[in-house]
């Protein structure tokens, strides 16, 4: 069994995306890893280079912006024509898998390598918010998204990117992965996420900047469910080094520090949905 990572990235610098800890988190099951680097204004091109691991192959192309937002899974699949893996492993550059998780993912892309009825595999989401130890869980924030994909030519990225569809039109044929994903992209200072919002508004994403922490902050963090585990050891330097994150967690520790949850570090998430949309 061959498994492909495989990502784009544009600007990672300008915007603060942890691009290289998205990209490190799974190399370790990857027999190879495309990343197809956008025209940059910034040094994303020698950031990738960084890597420095055989694994690790560069395409680099001109996005066509006038494309909209489509242009995220045109280049999305330039990246997935250079994979020739069994399976097609696919990561934003703020998306960043557990080392935990690695051996049980390898084990299920596996398992599931002669079953027809897998095009994909599924993972539940984290997707945290302001700090690193709050996630979102309302309305407006998909709690589910297909990642790995079986690498027959018969799936590609749609839309903007952030989900796979059959060429013959048929429904993707998702199986859990068991294993959770963790979007880091919006924890960050309110300055980068203008800079971000802006970015996304000029691709065409008609939603960007219209969420209170582009205006106000992010606003009173407690009205979010805590997150009482560990984050990715990729992600370490940046979650401490995080200030907002600190505090947080400081308030969490004391509001609970009688949960057994808090002091087993359980990489635990609430099944509790909010229907409001929270701003």
């Amino acid at each position: 069994m061959k498994i492909s990572g495989f990502t784009i990235v544009r600007n990672a610098v300008k915007f603060n995306y942890p691009a290289l800890a998205s990209i490190r988190s799974i190399l370790p099951i990857c027999d190879e890893f495309i990343v197809n680097v956008g025209d940059s204004e910034d040094a994303t091109l020698e950031l990738i280079r960084s890597i420095n691991s055989s694994k690790v192959r560069i395409i680099e192309n001109r996005w066509d912006m006038g494309k909209g937002s489509q242009v995220l899974s045109e280049q999305t699949n330039l990246a997935l024509k250079e994979c020739s893996g069994d399976w097609a492993f696919y990561l934003q550059g703020d998306e960043v898998i557990h080392e935990a998780d690695l051996y049980k993912l390898k084990l299920r892309m596996y398992h599931c390598l002669e079953r027809k009825d897998v095009d994909a595999l599924r993972f539940k989401w984290f997707h945290f918010y302001g700090s690193f130890w709050r996630y979102r869980i309302d309305s407006g924030w998909y709690q589910k998204q297909d990642r790995i994909i079986r690498n027959n030519g018969q799936i590609v990225s749609c839309g903007d990117a952030f989900n796979f569809g059959r060429c013959d039109g048929a429904p993707l044929r998702a199986h859990p992965s068991g294993c959770f994903l963790y979007h880091y992209g919006w924890v960050n200072s309110k300055e980068d996420m203008h800079k971000r919002c802006a970015n996304a508004a000029a691709i065409g994403f008609a939603d960007a900047g219209k969420n209170s922490s582009m205006t106000q902050g992010y606003g009173n963090l407690g009205r979010f469910p805590a997150y009482f585990g560990t984050h990715p050891a990729v992600m370490k330097e940046i979650v401490e080094g995080h200030r907002l994150s600190r505090e947080d967690f400081a308030a969490i520790r004391r509001s609970s520090w009688w949960n057994p949850f808090f002091w087993m570090r359980l990489r635990h998430k609430t099944g509790r949905r909010v229907k409001e949309r929270i701003i």
